[in-house]
């Protein structure tokens, strides 16, 4: 029942985020038209988005490469543009992956306040300094469990569940990813490898990483969408390239051995902490909302 919920909250933030774009549409006289390159870009971020890796950094690059769009419209663009498949993605793990449903609604609501909540905290630190001590705590913390998964420390890592002070630390940190967001730090590497470590079956970790995002980003695109802060060729492509990539990419999730998986998920944190570390030592941008 409270799955199901969920699900028709997503369902209900879809429609709201299509109505709302559709509205500028209306008001702007434009026509509803994306090109091959905005398709390309949408399928290739939000397959490699469904394993885990995220679809914000990889997708401003190639933005940047091509030069596709202006800066100021390049947040706007991606949360628009990738909401709808994020919500595809939380929808279809919802439904495929079993997962404690009171980790996934408190991980889920954690994220959501974080980022509603803590933002006025967050926004006050140096961006660059937390990019670089997120990007180094991921090294160690990817470090620590590749140790695990060679066997050289102990440790469970197929739970569908926590209790006790694995839930409450579960949940504190999903408050603290949430509140990174609105720096542009993404949800998804810290919580898979915080959930791993604490001795889930990585795949419980999508759904929760994916319903944290999904309930997030819809809220900012209705404002970019407001603002006219978005380049909707760009962001139409995004859409409608990345859903079929999520489908696929979330067969191989499913199907993927748990030891494989397991590797994955240290592959993705190091490349994470790669990126984040990368973004530390560059200059400071303006931070946009990512997944």
């Amino acid at each position: 029942m409270i799955v199901a919920v969920l699900q028709g909250l997503l369902a209900l933030a879809a429609a709201a985020l299509v109505f709302a774009w559709s509205g500028h549409y209306r008001t702007s006289g434009e026509r509803p038209r994306t090109g091959p390159v905005a398709l390309a870009i949408g399928a290739f971020v939000n397959f490699f988005d469904t394993l885990g890796i995220g679809s914000f950094a990889p997708s401003t690059a190639l933005i940047k490469l091509f030069r596709l769009a202006s800066d100021e419209k390049i947040p706007g663009t991606l949360n628009v543009g990738h909401s709808i498949p994020t919500i595809a993605q939380a929808l279809i793990f919802i439904a495929i992956v079993n997962v404690d449903v009171a980790l996934l609604i408190s991980c889920i609501g954690a994220a959501v306040a974080g980022a509603v909540l803590g933002a006025g905290v967050v926004s006050r630190m140096p961006v660059r300094t937390i990019r670089l001590g997120m990007g180094a705590a991921l090294l160690v913390a990817a470090g620590l469990f590749i140790a695990r998964n060679l066997g050289l420390m102990p440790g469970g890592g197929d739970a569908l569940a926590l209790s006790g002070a694995a839930f409450v630390a579960a949940v504190a940190l999903h408050f603290i990813f949430g509140a990174l967001m609105t720096l542009g730090i993404g949800l998804y590497a810290p919580a898979l490898i915080s959930l791993s470590i604490l001795g889930m079956d990585p795949r419980a970790a999508f759904p929760i990483m994916m319903g944290a995002c999904a309930f997030l980003m819809p809220a900012a695109s209705l404002r970019f969408i407001e603002a006219k802060r978005f380049y909707p060729k760009l962001a139409l492509g995004f859409a409608i390239g990345g859903v079929p990539a999520v489908l696929v990419a979330a067969l191989i999730v499913k199907e993927m051995p748990l030891d494989l998986l397991r590797w994955m998920v240290a592959a993705v944190v190091i490349l994470a902490a790669g990126m984040m570390l990368a973004s530390g030592l560059k200059p400071e941008e303006a931070p946009a909302r990512a997944n």
